[in-house]
């Protein structure tokens, strides 16, 4: 680390100068200014009575004060404004007022210094060219004044102009640094944004091929393990089990291609790079925003995943259906009617009922199903609840990943519904979700 002002390796500036080439400006001027003083206090000592030394030593001092003008510009006035009796310090006062006005002292102490100094300058000027008898009275005054004014004046103005251009140009480099901050924080919210949308897409897309692949394949596994049992002693049954598993598997493809396909599709056109981190960030509350960057799938696989062609709660009746044929005992209980709900609300019924019944076929092969549809006031509920188990644990040696319940609950929580899982006092299962319908 680099102390204030060091700049690779090298020391800082000295004392209170914010540069190097301030520090040599100031020293230069306080050495002509002192120059000229002790020149000046010659005729000083000689008019006093004093030493020529005494008085060039006085002049010498009273002009390198205006080394400090930087530091205490009010001091340097003061002198200034001192010594003008003595008839020194020319570049002393000039300087003197233009620090003075340029810092960041009060206006009032300003204007108060400055009117001293003119007083101060008119006297001195006055006492100086009365004693001219040949001279006009109103002539030594308009005198007096003009050179008091001109002394005082200009410095006093551009001293003042230069502070408040100065000032204005750390207001606007404040400003800029702000918006500068503010666009970076904008960038890095922006791309946490779209990391977010890109990990709910991938949880989403999960969802959706586990619920597809989970339950087609599990339906096949069941009737494959139908058909070898079959095979030998029934064969026209044998036949159906196979015809089966192989309606099975077509609509299981048919489904994984329906997604690869809205996978595959082209990606949007990106927007420049500005607009890019402004639309990430208005479209935060979107589900399925565009990902900045391309990273991920678009708006496009939100709508072919979750809109129109998705399933619906119309089609829980095949999907009983299906697992009736699949030997499974299943009872659809529907209380109600509801009207066409939003598609997201469709498709999470048809996706819980789905694995629901899934997992019946896993875990509880032989038991007695009941699902139960009911369409109310403002909301729709499910509930799917299987009997005790009366085949093998383990159903037909299905593989269970332990992300049917969980992605379940994702779904229902993200529409804002309740849902509820767990076993049965009778020794089954039951699988509880109720969605909002607005």
């Amino acid at each position: 680390m680099t102390s204030t002002g060091e700049v690779e390796g090298r020391a800082g500036p000295p004392l209170w100068w914010a540069r190097r080439r301030d520090a040599v400006a100031d020293v230069a001027l306080a050495g002509v200014s002192a120059v000229e003083c002790a020149w000046e206090g010659v005729t000083f000592a000689r008019e006093a009575g004093l030493p020529t030394a005494v008085g060039v030593a006085f002049g010498f001092v009273v002009g390198a004060t205006l080394v400090l003008r930087r530091r205490w510009p009010i001091a340097v006035v003061l002198v200034g404004i001192a010594v003008a009796p003595a008839a020194m310090g020319f570049l002393l006062s000039v300087v003197g007022m233009y620090s003075l006005a340029s810092s960041e002292v009060p206006r009032r102490i300003i204007a108060t210094l400055a009117s001293m100094s003119l007083a101060a300058t008119f006297v001195v000027m006055y006492l100086q060219t009365r004693g001219d008898v040949e001279a006009d009275p109103q002539l030594v005054v308009a005198l007096s004044g003009f050179v008091a004014v001109a002394l005082t004046v200009p410095p006093l103005l551009l001293g003042l102009y230069i502070g408040a251009r100065r000032r204005l140009m750390e207001s606007l480099q404040e400003r800029a640094d702000s918006l500068e901050r503010e666009l970076s924080l904008l960038a890095d919210r922006a791309e946490e944004r779209a990391e977010w949308a890109r990990t709910e897409e991938r949880t989403r897309i999960a969802r959706e091929m586990h619920d597809v692949v989970a339950h087609r394949v599990s339906l096949m596994v069941v009737h494959a393990a139908a058909l070898e049992a079959v095979a030998v002693k029934d064969p026209a049954r044998a036949a159906k089990n196979a015809a089966l598993v192989g309606d099975m598997g077509r609509q299981a493809l048919t489904e994984l291609r329906e997604m690869l396909g809205v996978l595959r599709a082209a990606p949007q056109p990106q927007p420049s790079a500005a607009r890019a981190v402004v639309a990430a960030v208005a479209a935060v509350p979107v589900a399925s925003v565009a990902l900045v960057g391309g990273a991920g799938v678009g708006a496009g696989a939100g709508a072919g995943a979750g809109g129109e062609d998705g399933p619906s709660i119309d089609e829980l009746e095949v999907l009983v259906g299906q697992s009736r044929e699949a030997g499974m005992v299943v009872e659809m209980l529907v209380q109600g009617e509801g009207p066409a709900y939003a598609a997201e609300v469709e498709q999470t019924a048809y996706r819980v009922v789905q694995e629901a019944l899934t997992n019946c076929h896993k875990h509880a092969p032989g038991a007695r199903v009941v699902v139960r549809l009911a369409h109310r006031d403002g909301e729709v509920a499910m509930q799917v609840e299987n009997g005790p188990c009366e085949g093998k644990a383990d159903g037909v040696g299905l593989p269970s990943g332990g992300n049917g319940l969980v992605g379940m609950r994702e779904r229902v929580l993200g529409l804002g519904g309740v849902f509820v899982s767990g076993p049965t006092d009778a020794g089954g299962f039951r699988v509880s979700a109720v969605l909002p319908i607005r």
